[in-house]
C-alpha cells in the first residue's frame, strides 16, 4: 500500500485496525472514518474520534500524479471513433479529402501530445477499388464494411456520381444499415442527396450546394432545405453546404467529439477559419440576383446607388416602368424573392463590404446603406448571416 498513493493504511495505537474502514466521498474530497466496535477497544476509538479526518483534494491529486509521471498522455485513452468516408465514381474530391485531413491532422496532434489517436478514417467504396474523383484524381478506397461492424461516424460524400449512386440499391441499402450502428451521419455538398434518397433526412433540416438547394427540396418534399447555412445539425444528423464546408462540418465533429482547443488547433495547421458562422449566407447576394439582369440588371444598378433611399414598392414599380402587382409577380419568378427581401440582401451587402474594408462606425453604416438604425441592421444581419455586425467586422475586417 505504500508504493499506492490511491491507498491508505489506518492505523491506531494498536496497530492496524482490524475492523472495517467506511470511505465516504462529498464532493471535492475523499474522508476516510474509522468503525470501531468493539467494547475493547474503546481507548483507541476515543483518540480517533479526535484525530481530524483524511482529506485529499481530489482536483489537486490528478495535476500531482500526472507531474510524478511525465511520460502520461494529455489525452484520456477512449475508443477509436470509425469514420467512414462513403465515395463512389466522379465524387467530388474535396469532399473526401477536406474531411479526411480534418481528422487526420487530429490524430497527428494528438499523437504527437502523447495521446493515442481519436480516428479510424476508412474511405470506402462499393468496388472497394480506385475510383476516380470528378476532377480526375484516383483515390484508393476499401470495400464497404458489414452492416454489423462497429462504425462512430458515417459520412457521405457528393459530386457528380452521387445521382448514379443514390439510384444503386446496394448503396442505399448499405447507408440504412450503417446508419444504424452510427452514433452520427453526415452529408457533405451534394452528399444530401443521396442521404435522402434513404429517407434518413425525412422531417430534418438539411443543408447542400446552394444551386442545388431548390433541387433538392423540390425532389423531396419531406427534407426542411435551407439555402443559407454552410452546416447545421438536426438530431445524429449533420449536413453541409458546398465542397469547403466539408471541413467546417468536420471541424464541428471534432469539436463535439475532443473539444474546442484540439479543434482550433486543427484550424490552424489547416490554415482555416475554426468557425464560419452557420448562418452565413453562401454566396453574394448581388451574384445571386444576376440571373434576372436582362430584366433587372438596370434597376439592380440603380438601387446599389441608392440604397440610402426610401426604396418602398411604389418606387421600385415605377422605376421598372410596371404596376406594382405586375412588378411584384414578375420579380419574384426572375429572383426567387420579394423585392423588400431583395432590397434587406442588397443593404446586407453594403454593409458587409463596408465593415470589412472601412473604418467607418457602425452607425454611419447602417444609415448608409439604408436601414435607417444600428438595431435595424443588426436583426437583417443575424436574420441572414446568423451574426451581429461587430462581430463580423471582427472576424473580416482587413
Amino acid at each position: 500500500m505504500a508504493n499506492n498513493p490511491s491507498l491508505f493504511a489506518i492505523r491506531s495505537l494498536h496497530g492496524t485496525i482490524p475492523r472495517r474502514a467506511a470511505i465516504r466521498h462529498p464532493p471535492g474530497r475523499v474522508e476516510i472514518a474509522c468503525a470501531i466496535s468493539s467494547p475493547r477497544n474503546l481507548a483507541a476509538r476515543r483518540r480517533a474520534a479526535s484525530i481530524p479526518a483524511v482529506r485529499v483534494d481530489k482536483i489537486n491529486l490528478p495535476r500531482q500524479t500526472l507531474a510524478a509521471m511525465p511520460q502520461s498522455p494529455r489525452f484520456a485513452p477512449t475508443a477509436v471513433r470509425v469514420v467512414e468516408l462513403l465515395a463512389f465514381p466522379l465524387v467530388q474530391l474535396l469532399d473526401v479529402t477536406g474531411p479526411f485531413q480534418v481528422f487526420a491532422s487530429a490524430n497527428d496532434l494528438v499523437l504527437e501530445a502523447g495521446g493515442r489517436p481519436p480516428y479510424d478514417v476508412q474511405v470506402v467504396t462499393r468496388s472497394g477499388a480506385q475510383v476516380t474523383a470528378s476532377a480526375g484524381l484516383k483515390l484508393s478506397t476499401a470495400p464497404l464494411s458489414h452492416a454489423s461492424a462497429t462504425v462512430d461516424t458515417l459520412m457521405v460524400a457528393g459530386g457528380r456520381g452521387v445521382e448514379a449512386a443514390a439510384a444503386d440499391p446496394a448503396i442505399i441499402e448499405w447507408v440504412q444499415a450503417r446508419a444504424k450502428r452510427a452514433r452520427r451521419i453526415a452529408s457533405v455538398c451534394t452528399g444530401a442527396f443521396l442521404l435522402a434518397a434513404t429517407g434518413l433526412l425525412d422531417g430534418r433540416r438539411a443543408a447542400t450546394h446552394w444551386s442545388y438547394c431548390a433541387e433538392l427540396a423540390r425532389r423531396f418534399p419531406k427534407v426542411r432545405v435551407e439555402s443559407d447555412p454552410i452546416f447545421l445539425r438536426d438530431g445524429p444528423v449533420w449536413s453541409s453546404a458546398g465542397v469547403t464546408a466539408g471541413i467546417d462540418l468536420a471541424l464541428a465533429l471534432v469539436e463535439e467529439d475532443l473539444g474546442s482547443s484540439l479543434a482550433l488547433a486543427v484550424a490552424r495547421y489547416l490554415v482555416v477559419f475554426m468557425k464560419r458562422s452557420g448562418g452565413q449566407a453562401q454566396f453574394s447576394t448581388v451574384l445571386s440576383l444576376q440571373a434576372a439582369d436582362d430584366e433587372f440588371g438596370a434597376l439592380h444598378e440603380w438601387i446599389n446607388n441608392h440604397l440610402a433611399d426610401h426604396l418602398t414598392l411604389p418606387v421600385l414599380a415605377e422605376r421598372a416602368r410596371m404596376s406594382e402587382r405586375s412588378f411584384s409577380r414578375h420579380y419574384a419568378e426572375a429572383t426567387g424573392l420579394t423585392p423588400a427581401r431583395a432590397i434587406e440582401r442588397l443593404r446586407v451587402e453594403a454593409a458587409r463590404r463596408l465593415l470589412s474594408e472601412s473604418g467607418l462606425p457602425v452607425k454611419r453604416i447602417s444609415q448608409r446603406c439604408g436601414f435607417g438604425s444600428e438595431e435595424t441592421m443588426r436583426r437583417s444581419f443575424l436574420r441572414l448571416l446568423a451574426v451581429t455586425p461587430q462581430d463580423y467586422r471582427s472576424r473580416f475586417r482587413a
